[in-house]
């Protein structure tokens, strides 16, 4: 249901804003940031490359401690294959 109305307000022109959690390791720190920004849409366990595909430009990220904005790991990870 949820993807057949994001397609919807897609058509439209509409945006949709997408939480990304990334590098999250304990519970502490994934319900903390749950209780400020609300469930996430997608989880990254690493800062890689291949996240940015799931990135639109009007997401917002929220990194953990176990990821920094400023470093990307040379490594990909395919976070969806956990899920």
């Amino acid at each position: 249901m949820k993807a057949m109305y994001e397609n919807e307000v897609k058509k439209r022109g509409k945006k949709i804003m997408h939480i990304h959690f990334v590098g999250f390791r304990t519970d502490q720190e994934y319900w903390s940031a749950v209780a400020v920004f609300g469930y996430p849409d997608f989880i990254h366990m690493i800062h890689d490359n291949r996240m940015y595909g799931d990135i639109d430009i009007c997401d917002k990220v929220i990194f953990g401690s176990k990821a920094t904005q400023e470093k990307i790991s040379q490594y990909n990870w395919q976070d969806h294959e956990l899920w």
